[in-house]
């Protein structure tokens, strides 16, 4: 890293203070534009250590690009991205996980015919001084991060193939590996997309794990229902903006935000909505 460029180290950050949560990331009026589209127009976004958020947004609202900017695969055109309090420079996938931010694409890039073990560490496998892989040091530490999110099961183990599991146990496998890889921020991409209610419970089951833990999750969604059981506080998008940042306390229900996105989607001179007015709790 250039001797210019701010750490990204979370130790060096200034102390939030007592009672204060971490901020893991902030996005200040953050724009990526492609030729003159702009796909994000000037998101102001944070995420802080132990919670959920839940980012909601109908098609083309500017998700996909949000979650690839967060993630280091596209650099913001302008704005400033902020690692626990510190401004980072030539912001890329590297400086990202350097941040601690790991992300789960909707495809969770699994290799279905390996066992759990070999997907966790795959790319990060440990090895001794001669280049032999440490095989019972991986079964355990595979073993110890499958019962820290969640996996109750005997009848899976590290040695299970990956394809032998359901969609909602090859989601835990993926926040696994990303726990491995010393992830403070996981960022989940649809999660729960053609899952059962029951896989669905699963996911959320690893989610509140992770959180009970200490870490944060930015949860992207479709299904609004979804979204709302699990987060602790929502951001919906629209064209590229932040129209909505609320906690959960202050929306009843999720009908509440299905009705305050359609209200987006389709406006009505004169009308406010109550969560737009701060006025829903």
């Amino acid at each position: 890293m250039p001797a210019s460029d701010p750490p990204v180290s979370g130790s060096l950050a200034p102390d939030p203070g007592p009672g204060v949560p971490e901020r893991l990331i902030e996005l200040r009026d953050v724009r990526k534009s492609f030729g003159n589209v702009f796909a994000v127009a000037g998101v102001n976004l944070h995420v802080d250590r132990g919670e959920v958020v839940g980012l909601l947004g109908d098609n083309g609202a500017g998700k996909s690009t949000l979650i690839k900017l967060i993630a280091g695969v596209h650099a913001p055109t302008s704005g400033d991205i902020l690692v626990r309090g510190r401004a980072v420079r030539n912001w890329n996938a590297g400086r990202s996980r350097e941040a601690g931010i790991e992300t789960v694409f909707q495809d969770r890039a699994l290799c279905v015919q390996q066992s759990i073990v070999r997907n966790i560490f795959m790319g990060r496998e440990l090895a001794g001084p001669f280049g032999f892989l440490k095989v019972r040091r991986q079964v355990e530490e595979a073993d110890r991060l499958m019962r820290e999110i969640g996996f109750t099961s005997k009848v899976f183990s590290p040695q299970s193939i990956v394809g032998q599991l359901s969609g909602g146990e090859r989601q835990g496998v993926a926040i696994a590996r990303a726990i491995y890889n010393k992830a403070d921020l996981i960022v989940l991409d649809e999660p729960t997309t053609a899952l059962s209610l029951t896989e669905t419970e699963k996911v959320f089951r690893f989610v509140r794990a992770v959180r009970d833990g200490g870490r944060s999750i930015l949860f992207i969604g479709h299904n609004i229902h979804h979204v709302y059981d699990i987060a602790d506080r929502f951001v919906v998008l629209d064209r590229g903006r932040v129209v909505l940042q609320v906690e959960k306390a202050k929306v009843a229900s999720a009908e509440l935000l299905i009705s305050f996105m359609e209200g987006v989607a389709h406006p009505v001179a004169g009308e406010l909505h109550p969560l737009a007015m701060g006025t829903a709790a």
